[in-house]
Parts: structure tokens; sequence; C-alpha cells
């Protein structure tokens, strides 16, 4: 009912009608559904990741450097969502969380009298006004670059629904330097201090050397030109050393210790469905990630193809009822970076998977990646034939669902997780 009353309210009145509405709703909601639990995120010191990659994992490194220092956190991320140590998989399968998920997340972390809350921050909850009223200590970014452009339309208008973060005044802002909008970030003033992190000269926290290993990552930081960290990481691949470097840097502006900012660091043996290896006792390697974005897919296979001695073998599709033209862009990726692909269905939700995969392999075919491409609808057969053809010291990799426990095809939700899948086929 309620569906069928929004559409036709769009359908009778001009978009600009519709939007102002929408924004009044939101707003209303929001702050009937706070009176409700008592506005509990009130007091709270909320440090708030955004970025189009690199949040969960971002978070998850704050949580462990915070950790180290002594303190009691509280995170809700994509991935996990923990509470005083208490920590369990995220399964709503779901850009945003319902407004009632998230305050009655806050009224957790206040009754378990936390220290700092964890939050991962998307673009559609801050143009949606979830996060009004939310009191945010530390606003941090990763990067930004092409997704969710079904909903904004334009990389601008993505860029703004992000910078909306930033315009509540936070008390600390935390910057990527090397990110190619920068400088549209860096309009917006904190309350109190505003700092940046990355390898370009002028980043108050510098990288000044990284190694990757198979399994693991090495970086060297230069705090404010004089104190040097040597730090160490279980996470492999540059753009894991980026996240690594702006959980440093968010907690070094929050006044921790070097000492625990490089344990806590130390600490975090990885996050689910990133970068997460499947142990199937086989002379090649499995790796599971949640890249779907262009900017994740190709720092993912570049950073796989760094560790691997011989072939990258890439299953991967898209997901329906999203940013459709991404999707001859990351097909084009995999034809440049994968050695053999096999592309199959994720979650096509209310679109024909067919389109979907034809959308992708259009990008494959104009790379000249048909010859080594297999198409293979069903994603069980997919893991299995990519399994099959793997050999000693190649690397398969399967991305789109990562840590995910559904997929949601025509609107059902399917028990499905693709590490799961590996081991049950590997036996």
């Amino acid at each position: 009912m309620k569906q069928q009353l929004v559409r036709g309210v769009r359908k009778a009145l001009p978009s600009g009608a519709v939007r102002k509405l929408e924004e009044n709703y939101r707003k209303g909601r929001i702050r009937l559904v706070r009176a409700r639990y008592g506005d509990p995120a009130k007091n709270l010191k909320v440090i708030a990741v955004t970025g189009t990659n690199g949040k969960t994992t971002t978070l998850n490194y704050i949580n462990e450097i915070l950790k180290e220092a002594g303190q009691k956190t509280a995170m809700f991320t994509t991935a996990v969502i923990e509470i005083a140590s208490d920590r369990k998989i995220n399964d709503l399968n779901a850009t945003v969380a319902l407004t009632a998920q998230m305050q009655q997340f806050f009224k957790k972390a206040k009754k378990a009298k936390v220290d700092y809350t964890l939050l991962e921050v998307t673009s559609h909850a801050l143009d949606q006004h979830k996060l009004d009223g939310v009191p945010i200590l530390a606003a941090v970014i990763t990067n930004l670059t092409q997704d969710h452009l079904d909903y904004h339309k334009t990389m601008e208008n993505y860029a703004a629904a992000k910078g909306k973060l930033f315009a509540m005044k936070p008390q600390f802002i935390v910057l990527n330097r090397d990110d190619s909008w920068f400088e549209f970030f860096d309009q917006f003033q904190p309350a109190d201090q505003k700092i940046t992190y990355g390898r370009q000269e002028g980043a108050d926290v510098l990288v000044t050397r990284t190694k990757l290993f198979k399994k693991g990552s090495e970086a060297d930081l230069l705090f404010d030109h004089h104190l040097k960290l040597e730090m160490a990481t279980a996470l492999p691949g540059e753009y894991n050393i980026d996240n690594m470097v702006a959980a440093a840097t968010t907690a070094y502006i929050l006044g921790v210790d070097l000492k625990d900012i490089q344990e806590g660091a130390a600490n975090l043996e990885g996050v689910p469905g990133r970068f997460e290896r499947v142990p199937i006792g086989k002379e090649y390697d499995v790796i599971v990630d949640y890249a779907h974005t262009p900017d994740g897919l190709e720092k993912f296979l570049q950073a796989a193809k760094a560790v691997t001695k011989n072939r990258i073998i890439l299953v991967f599709g898209a997901t329906g009822d999203r940013d459709r033209e991404k999707r001859p862009i990351m097909g084009e990726i995999a034809a440049r970076l994968a050695d053999r692909i096999v592309l199959t269905d994720e979650e096509s939700y209310s679109e024909d998977p067919d389109a979907i995969r034809a959308q992708v392999m259009q990008g494959i075919e104009s790379a000249g990646g048909s010859a080594k491409t297999r198409e293979v609808a069903d994603r069980h057969e997919a893991i299995k034939k990519a399994l099959d053809i793997a050999k000693k010291g190649d690397t398969v990799l399967i991305t789109g669902m990562g840590h995910e426990k559904f997929r949601i095809e025509n609107g059902k939700r399917i028990p499905w997780n693709d590490a799961d899948v590996v081991k049950e086929i590997a036996g």
C-alpha cells in the first residue's frame, strides 16, 4: 500500500515537489524515531567514516587501535556490528540501515557506556537525513570514485551528498590528500582541527615507504613532519595501506599514543569478505572480496596480481537495480587485469540477469577479453568452474558478495555465502 501511494504521488507531482515532500517526510521521521528511543546518540563520541571504498576496513582498523589504547567501542559497518567487543556479522544485506535499526544500535552503545561509537556512513544515509541529530566528533573520508550514479545521477551530486557529513561541523576532519576530490572536501571547516594523509608532499601524515607481501603489508609514516612510525598489517595491498593510514591519522588527531596506533593496526587479522582467504588446502589460493565498484575491483585485482606467482582467475558479475554505467567499465578492468574470467550472476534483484551479464560482457569484449572469458550464469557452477581450472600458484578471486549471507533474486532472500560455497565445492 505504501509503495503504491509513493508511486502515485511521484507520478502526479513535479519532481521538485516530490523531492521537497520526501525531504520533509524524512526529516520529520528521523525526529520522531529519535524521540521514541530517547535520542540515544546525543552524548556519544561518534567517528564517522565515508567514501566509496575502504570504509569498513578503515573502521575495523580504528576499532582495533582504540581498543589497544584501552577504550571501549561500538562499531556499525556493512560487514560487522560490534558493541563492547561483542561482535557479529551484519546480515542486513542493505546499503542503508533502517532509521529504527540505527537508533537501536545507538541505544545499545549508550547502555554499554562505550567511549567511542564508530559508524560507516553512506551517501544514501546522508542524503536521506539518517544522521540528523547525531553529534560527529570526527568525520573521515577514504576516497570518492564512481558508484551509486543510479541514485545520485552525477559525480557532483554524489560528492555533495558525502559533503553533508563534513558540513555538520565535526570537531575533527580527516581527508585523503591523494584523492582526486580532495579539494572539494577541503572546503569544509571543522570546529577544531583538520588533518590530511597520503603520499603527496604536504600531507600531515605522510606515507614514506610501503612494502607488499603475500599475507600482509608494511608502511612507514611521518606524522607532522617529524614523528616516524613503522607500521605492519596482515592485510595485503596498497589500498589496505591507505585504509590503515586513514585509521592511524584519525587515531592520531584523537590523541592516541603512537605505540597504540602501531600495535592496534597490527592486531587486525582480517575483515569478513575483504581480501578474505578461504582455507581449502589446495596448491592455489582462493580469495573472497566485496569489491563491487570499478575502483574497488581494479585495486583488488592489482593487489592480488602483486602477490600471485601464476594466473589470476576471476569470478565476478554485477548487481541489479544499481548503477548500470559501471558494468562495462568493470568488464574492461577484468579483461585488462585477469588472466581468466568466469562471468556470472551476483544479485539481480528485479532485473533480468541475462541483461546484466550482457552489459558487463560489452566491456570485456571492448578490451579484447572474450577469448579468456566463460559465461556461467549459475554462481555455484561458476565458482566450481574456476576451482576446476585452477593450478598450482594460481589465485582464484571471487568478488561482489564478500561477507554477505544472502543473495536477493526476484525479491527473494536466498541463503548464500561465497566462502562457504568454496569450502563445500572443495570438499
